[in-house]
């Protein structure tokens, strides 16, 4: 299907691309078909473009780029539903806040979007835990992980190696 998105243009997506998301995302229940699009801008942020409302666009990330002890416990409900055995056989993003100035960028822990790839649905499932927050900080742990990166892609490239590059605006 071709989606005319308000951010992207337009933007293929095949049928087995979509996730559906039974009851959708907090505040928006109306909307249960995504995908996730990467906008090829090497921020490691990919984007949960929503095909119902083609003007609605996450910014979406895995968590641990940013915060490496960072884990989700899953209710059995949330684990039926999602058809996993547990959460290791899923992708968990966090939803972002990207205001103008970027480096007050914040994360939703309490809150991931946690996405069975296999089976293309997802949930956004709030977490017990009360370590985890609404607004975490982490532009600056992002940064530091791009900058490790782009080192890494560098040394790879001088030895001779292939950089990893991913194609400029891809559904994945």
């Amino acid at each position: 299907m071709i989606v005319k998105t308000g951010r992207f243009g337009q933007i293929t997506v095949a049928e087995d691309e979509v996730i559906h998301l039974q009851h959708g995302l907090l505040g928006f229940p109306q909307y249960t078909r995504f995908c996730l699009y990467d906008a090829g801008d090497e921020t490691l942020i990919l984007w949960l473009q929503s095909l119902d409302e083609p003007q609605i666009a996450f910014p979406v990330l895995e968590p641990k780029i940013f915060k490496l002890d960072y884990s989700v416990r899953l209710s059995a409900m949330e684990l039926r539903e999602l058809k996993l055995d547990n959460v290791n056989q899923s992708a968990v993003f966090s939803i972002l806040t990207i205001p103008t100035d970027v480096s007050q960028m914040t994360a939703n822990l309490k809150a991931p979007l946690v996405v069975n790839l296999k089976e293309r649905i997802a949930r956004q499932v709030v977490l017990q835990e009360n370590e985890y927050g609404i607004r975490h900080p982490m532009f600056k742990e992002l940064r530091q992980h791009l900058v490790t990166l782009s080192s890494q892609r560098a040394q790879a490239v001088g030895q001779g190696g292939e950089g990893a590059a991913q194609p400029t605006g891809a559904v994945i």
